[in-house]
């Protein structure tokens, strides 16, 4: 299986600058969205990160200005049965998430532009986020008649607050970069042009410090913060979304650029 563009250059580059690791979503033509081949891609180079122990930092941004990650390709999807979805999903997808969840190694979110569905649930994970001015965020899935499945049922109240992310989850609302810094969903907004200075000066001031420190101040942070119970119940909440006739109607609808029709089967 090709993990290659068009152009023949990877899904997923990889540039080591000292001690940061830079992984960037590179399929600008679809809005750097989430096939199978980037996300078996995406997996190889976390674990690269974590196997290289002069990586202190990593940093994930998408090619492009226009899109960090418009989240998981549904066009890949629509010749799909819920069977096969389901496969794909225990084999490709929920590994390349939970790869990204259990870094030990802090992760710094360069949001270049749209982080929509699976996109937005990689920003959540990312230890830190850095918005671009024109960054957009949104859990979209509702509106296709599925549900976030990688912990941002979880994630996003934790940072933003109950209130917020469920009105968040539940219209499906795309926000822009003021919300996402006033909430406390972006660390810091900046220029397009300043996005990976910025982004480079936190993960180096973060690799200047002790490494095990480091990774036991995240693992202490996130077992404060992260219920494993609730995070493992969104996988099996999400299960119900995908043998409804609303979902084939979600990916229909997406496919053939329209308003869908759902109801509520």
């Amino acid at each position: 299986m090709s993990k290659t563009t068009s152009q023949g250059e990877p899904v997923v580059l990889y540039e080591k600058i000292g001690h940061v690791a830079v992984l960037t979503l590179n399929r600008p033509e679809a809005m750097n969205s989430l096939n199978k081949e980037m996300c078996l891609r995406l997996r190889e180079m976390v674990e690269e990160t974590e196997r290289d122990h002069e990586v202190r930092a990593v940093i994930i941004t998408g090619k492009g200005k226009k899109a960090f990650c418009a989240g998981i390709d549904l066009r890949e999807r629509k010749s799909m049965t819920g069977e096969e979805v389901e496969a794909l999903r225990d084999s490709v997808i929920f590994p390349v998430f939970c790869s990204l969840q259990e870094m030990r190694k802090p992760l710094i979110g360069a949001i270049n532009g749209m982080a929509l569905g699976g996109g937005a649930e990689i920003a959540v994970i990312c230890d830190i986020r850095v918005a671009s001015q024109n960054a957009r965020f949104g859990q979209t899935e509702v509106k296709w008649a599925i549900m976030p499945a990688a912990g941002a049922c979880q994630r996003l109240p934790a940072i933003v607050g109950v209130g917020r992310a469920k009105e968040w989850l539940l219209t499906g609302n795309i926000i822009d970069a003021e919300e996402g810094r006033t909430s406390g969903l972006f660390n810091r907004v900046t220029s397009d042009e300043d996005l990976m200075s910025r982004s480079m000066e936190i993960a180096e001031a973060i690799s200047e410090n002790g490494p095990v420190a480091v990774r036991q101040i995240k693992r202490a942070v996130n077992v404060g913060t992260e219920n494993q119970t609730a995070l493992a119940f969104d996988r099996e909440a999400s299960e119900a979304c995908y043998h409804t006739e609303d979902r084939l109607e979600g990916v229909a609808a997406f496919s053939e650029k329209r308003r869908p029709k759902f109801l509520g089967r």
